[in-house]
């Protein structure tokens, strides 16, 4: 039996990717390993939206070149990194086989019979057009047994933020067509799956024949699916029919990821960001007001070239007045190709040392902050959607709230369970407590015809 092992870098939508390059590989009669030793075929799934996520991919490289040589296993390099670097990948690691882009994941097959009929080291990254784009369709027996799963709705991005390789590696937006999507979610459930995810790289901007925000709500009105969430946003795109629909459909989780980047106008503007502070919390105020407990988490980048002292205090100054649950704060790097690495030396590069400095006081902010809104839930009784055992300590289980806190607690109720669980501790980055009571316990769907799209349909 031919094993397969997959090595994924970076966000949801590689993770998806991953997928469905195993269920590709599943068709050439490979099987997943958990052990790279033990694999004829490795695919690294890239990331290249920070350099560090590069350096990471390099050094894995190194590391698998000693199974190839042992075993005579296939590598490979898929995702955001190959389509960046294409043909030079291959002169950098003269024992890679094959690289591939994002929309090559259906050639995998052929790619694979080339390496292996003809010898040859293959490069295949070409675009495929908006018009001929094809969203690869899960295979609903690959998630049985899971209680959530992702579901792509659109990939790409039209926005060209300054420091941003998005565009370059993922192409102009493309979004998926709703009846398509809603099929997928109603097969998710059939298997069980109770909460789905909707991705793509800027997923309010979803234009699949309906609205994004008409979009969340057909696939909450799903039988069997209990909670939608999504994620990435762009600010610009949170309209008031998407926070309406957050008022009107409690299936929708009172969570949203809304990337600020700065806190800073003149940063936002070197970034190519179309909106000023003030109307990013102007947009934060009307959601907070139709979801009253929403839970905020967002992107901020330190050390974004011309970022002054007093341009990173504005930064400081918006976390303590959002008050984010959790922020994702990062060091800016120079990406190839993109805006900012053209002109970062005409703004004025910040020092590396005071970009680890800036990040540093960031994140202790941000901790403290993260620590104090969980440390208030201590005492209450949150519901959980179980997951499944904690990776932490088998003899607890894990699950969620619908505000995607993560919780720990000790109880017996079964992956897909709605759980009411006290909270009797907390730390910035989890709730731990104990089972109460079963709200409703795990649903596997009947089988039932699944909705059809029509013939055509309009696509972005």
């Amino acid at each position: 039996m031919k094993r397969y092992f997959i090595h994924t870098f970076g966000c949801q939508m590689n993770v998806n990717d991953s997928m469905r390059m195993g269920e590709v590989l599943g068709s050439l009669d490979y099987r997943p390993t958990p052990v790279a030793e033990e694999a004829d075929l490795i695919i690294l799934n890239t990331c290249s939206i920070r350099e560090k996520a590069e350096d990471k991919m390099l050094s894995a490289l190194g590391r698998y070149r000693t199974v190839k040589l042992a075993r005579g296993t296939l590598l490979g390099v898929g995702g955001c990194v190959a389509q960046q670097e294409k043909e030079k990948l291959l002169k950098k690691v003269p024992y890679l086989d094959f690289v591939f882009g994002p929309d090559s994941i259906a050639k995998l097959p052929d790619i694979i019979g080339r390496v292996k009929g003809e010898r040859e080291r293959v490069v295949e990254t070409a675009w495929v057009d908006s018009e001929e784009y094809v969203f690869p369709r899960a295979d609903p027996e690959t998630s049985r047994g899971k209680v959530t799963e992702f579901v792509t709705v659109m990939k790409g991005c039209d926005n060209v933020c300054s420091f941003c390789v998005v565009p370059h590696t993922r192409g102009r937006e493309v979004s998926r067509p709703f009846p398509d999507v809603l099929t997928e979610v109603a097969s998710l459930a059939q298997v069980g799956v109770r909460e789905v995810t909707l991705i793509g790289q800027n997923v309010n901007s979803y234009q699949g024949g309906v609205s994004f925000a008409q979009l969340l709500l057909r696939c909450a009105e799903v039988p069997g699916i209990e909670r939608v969430r999504f994620t990435t946003s762009h600010p610009h795109d949170l309209s008031d029919e998407l926070i309406e629909a957050f008022r009107v459909q409690p299936k929708i989780c009172p969570h949203f990821h809304l990337p600020v980047q700065s806190g800073s106008n003149p940063v936002l503007k070197r970034m190519r960001r179309d909106y000023t502070v003030a109307e990013y919390l102007e947009r934060l105020g009307k959601l907070r007001a139709a979801r009253p407990g929403i839970a905020m988490t967002t992107d901020i980048i330190v050390g974004f070239p011309g970022e002054t002292e007093e341009d990173f205090a504005l930064t400081i100054a918006l976390t303590e007045q959002v008050r984010y649950d959790n922020q994702f704060s990062f060091i800016y790097s120079p990406r190839p190709k993109t805006g900012a690495a053209l002109r970062e030396n005409d703004w004025g590069p910040v020092p590396h040392e005071v970009k680890i400095e800036r990040l540093e006081r960031l994140q202790k902010l941000q901790r403290r902050i993260s620590g104090e809104i969980t440390q208030a839930l201590v005492g209450q009784e949150v519901e959980v959607l179980v997951e499944g055992p904690s990776r932490y300590n088998p003899l607890k289980r894990f699950g969620r709230t619908a505000e995607n806190r993560t919780v720990n607690f000790d109880g017996d109720a079964p992956a897909g369970a709605f759980v009411k669980v006290k909270v009797e501790s907390a730390t910035p980055n989890q709730l731990s407590g104990k089972q109460l009571e079963v709200l409703s316990p795990p649903t596997v769907m009947p089988p039932a015809e699944l909705p059809q799209p029509p013939e055509t349909c309009v696509v972005a």
